[in-house]
């Protein structure tokens, strides 16, 4: 079965379906790459991704030890570069609210979790994943 399937709508936009869900997410090319930047750009998702799975996985690791870290937010800000034109950085930042009383075991088993989810360690070891975590 196909994880997701991508029509192209014209004028650099498209539409993903995500095939077992139907959930749909349009993506537009950046205003600095000929597009209109009105939704996600392509590498915008990537990096969005890295955060996403980073804080999946840290909720499995709090939801297995009984840990709240719920309210916590991910900040992304993607660096490209050119030649080629790709991302060359991604900097995470994990914001946990206040009152969390995770101690310093439970931030290492964390910070671990984060660091070594599946989309960080899909990304080329060249693209730097600069990740800062603020409890």
């Amino acid at each position: 079965m196909n994880t997701a399937e991508i029509v192209y709508n014209g004028e650099l936009r498209t539409t993903s379906t995500h095939v077992r869900s139907g959930t749909v997410i349009e993506t537009d090319a950046p205003v600095d790459n000929q597009g209109k930047g009105e939704r996600f750009s392509p590498t915008d998702l990537v990096a969005s991704a890295l955060g996403s799975c980073m804080i999946s996985i840290m909720g499995i690791k709090a939801r297995d030890n009984n840990w709240k870290i719920e309210g916590t937010k991910v900040a992304i800000v993607k660096h490209m570069g050119t030649e080629p034109r790709r991302i060359v950085q991604i900097d995470v930042t994990i914001d946990f609210p206040a009152g969390h009383d995770l101690d310093d075991k439970a931030k290492t088993i964390l910070e671990r979790a984060a660091l070594t989810c599946p989309v960080a360690k899909s990304l080329h070891p060249d693209l730097v994943q600069n990740v800062t975590f603020n409890w």
